[in-house]
């Protein structure tokens, strides 16, 4: 049976403290689960056989061990808080899905940055994310030890490891530490070394560490014990006796019990007969509670992957829960022991929380699927925040009816879908392709949008091509003396580009005063003999000009214009002017300058 918090007559305590949930955030390969590992290993080797509990998807971590591997830096006498209880999968989706009433569940978040690399894309995400959800965190600089000369001191505090290192060893690391503070000032957080930070509450505390040495472990540990019991302690009050208030972590399948789900209990405690209510794909689902499991002992969890059943569970813990109907289950979605009050009051309570997940949608924009609803009310936050509209969002893998709502979007940009940790269905994938759906699939949000993005750009740049490519773009040019090679029918004459791009088959004019005179249609243009499509400014081409005669309504050394139909001269103006050259904008402005002085609205 899991152990509760009792008053002097056995009766569960209603203010007892529960430990509080750290999670831990950062780029990929920073050493997210390598801190983890080391802070577990640490407190196996620390703690009595048993003492280290392994829970579903998190690790208890008691005071006492805390105390062992923090040495003198952590008095347990300062402290009432029982310990700290470790989200086990590190990363931005644990930490999203994992939610209470409106907001992170995580009460603390360690935030890993690889000392060599510094801030990275997932980086940047993690800190979007803790400013979203309000969540206090701290900063582990992790690889201290791969600083070159590093002379490491196995699980020492961090101070005292520095200390015993070259001046230059401490210079090289102390660089790298303010380039990772300025990093966080450049985001809006004032941060420094943890140890001369007098105020966590307005400032970051950065504590440097190594997962591979256990270097700087009781500093990291010491700094999350001291800001729980601080600032958190109000929070961790609970009545442990009344009905178990948890969040989804994942739904999975256990031999022998059918379809479960992964959760964290952080309020209360649910019990073996409890009736619950929890979040699902269609709504608040409502079952009864056939068996609550448990790890073996964390000694033994790598190898046997069994469970044991327990009676009851009191936050904050890790339990899979088998239940019937949990197939529409969603992770990220609340649960409710009901117990001894109206169903329906409860059943009211999760479709509020569900409610707070609602996603602002558009008639006109993209489909968005993912993992959690954590997740994807973070994909939607980030896309908000990049202005693009969302027409459908939902949990769950990518499916045909959600192609079939991409392929209504008016716009190309829109006929899409990004795919955020879930799988496409086989058949979904097919009639995507047939549509034309294009289909985004990633499991970083900041690199899903890029590649969103990157297809937006490409499309609209196609589109500018082909707008560019039928419209009649500037061009000035003179006809060079002593080169006519043929009079008329057509004219053939040498010319000199003078500014912009001439192309074949554009009309051409001469001005006189104010006013174009058309002059005739410009067939074709030849460097060196060679057929060409175009010339650009300072090149020196023979055109054949349909229409005039040489010596009669042309001339050597007369200046002769493309003529730019007013319309096109409109849209060229105001909405093409960054995607044509500056000689052609600057040809364009004496064009408009020359007709306006005639009709100042021309081309308006």
């Amino acid at each position: 049976m899991a152990e509760t918090d009792t008053d002097a007559d056995g009766e569960p305590d209603p203010g007892a403290l529960r430990t509080p949930i750290a999670a831990v955030l950062g780029h990929v390969d920073h050493g997210k689960t390598s801190l983890l590992d080391e802070i577990r290993g640490s407190a196996v080797a620390a703690g009595e056989s048993g003492a280290i509990t392994q829970h579903i998807g998190s690790t208890h971590v008691p005071l006492e061990v805390i105390s062992k591997m923090a040495g003198d830096l952590v008095d347990p006498d300062d402290f009432d808080l029982p310990g700290l209880l470790f989200i086990d999968t590190p990363g931005h989706h644990s930490f999203s899905t994992l939610r209470s009433r409106g907001g992170a569940l995580a009460d603390i978040a360690i935030l890993v940055v690889d000392v060599n690399d510094g801030f990275q894309p997932q980086t940047f995400e993690a800190i979007d994310i803790l400013k979203r959800t309000q969540t206090p965190f701290i900063v582990a600089a992790n690889k201290i030890d791969t600083v070159p000369g590093w002379n490491p001191n196995e699980g020492s505090p961090v101070q005292i490891t520095m200390d015993d290192q070259s001046e230059r060893v401490q210079s090289d690391l102390n660089e790298k530490l303010y380039e990772i503070i300025g990093e966080l000032s450049d985001n809006d957080f004032s941060a420094d070394m943890y140890w001369r930070v007098q105020d966590f509450q307005n400032n970051i505390g950065v504590v440097p560490v190594s997962a591979e040495t256990g270097e700087g472990i009781p500093d990291l540990l010491t700094v999350l014990m001291g800001l729980s019991q601080r600032y958190l302690k109000e929070e961790m009050t609970i009545d442990v006796g009344g009905p178990g208030v948890g969040t989804v972590l994942e739904v999975t399948e256990a031999r022998g019990f059918g379809t479960t789900v992964d959760a964290v209990v952080y309020d209360g405690t649910i019990r073996e007969d409890d009736q619950l209510v929890v979040g699902g794909l269609d709504g608040p689902i409502t079952t009864d509670v056939r068996a609550l499991l448990k790890p073996q002992p964390l000694a033994e969890i790598r190898t046997e992957k069994q469970f044991e059943r327990v009676d009851e569970v009191a936050a904050a813990d890790g339990v899979k829960i088998a239940a019937p109907d949990l197939d529409d289950a969603m992770a990220g979605a609340p649960i409710r022991v009901v117990r001894d009050r109206d169903v329906g009051e409860v059943i009211a309570e999760v479709e509020a929380e569900l409610a707070e997940f609602e996603v602002s949608t558009a008639e006109e924009g993209i489909v968005i699927k993912a993992d959690t609803l954590g997740s994807l009310e973070a994909l939607a936050g980030t896309l908000e925040e990049n202005e693009i509209p969302i027409m459908r969002a939902e949990v769950g893998d990518v499916a045909p009816r959600d192609v079939r709502v991409a392929e209504t979007a008016g716009e190309p940009i829109h006929r899409a879908i990004l795919a955020f940790g879930v799988d496409v269905l086989g058949d979904a994938r097919r009639l995507a392709e047939q549509e034309d759906v294009n289909v985004f699939e990633h499991e970083v949000i900041y690199q899903l949008i890029e590649d969103y993005e990157d297809h937006v750009e490409a499309i609209e740049t196609a589109q500018q091509d082909q707008i560019l490519e039928n419209i009649t773009r500037p061009a000035r040019f003179q006809i060079l003396t002593d080169h006519t090679f043929r009079q008329n029918d057509p004219a053939v004459v040498g010319v000199e580009i003078g500014g912009g791009r001439l192309r074949r088959n554009s009309r051409v004019v001469k001005f006189d005063g104010d006013e174009p005179e058309r002059v005739g249609q410009l067939k074709s243009i030849q460097d060196e003999g060679e057929d060409v499509d175009e010339a650009t400014t300072g090149e020196r081409v023979a055109v054949s000009i349909d229409g005039p005669t040489v010596g009669r309504d042309i001339e050597e050394g007369d200046e002769l214009w493309t003529e730019i139909p007013e319309k096109h001269a409109k849209i060229l103006e105001q909405e093409l002017t960054e995607d044509i050259t500056a000689d052609e904008r600057e040809v364009l402005h004496q064009y408009l300058e020359t007709r306006r002085n005639r009709d100042p609205f021309w081309g308006k």
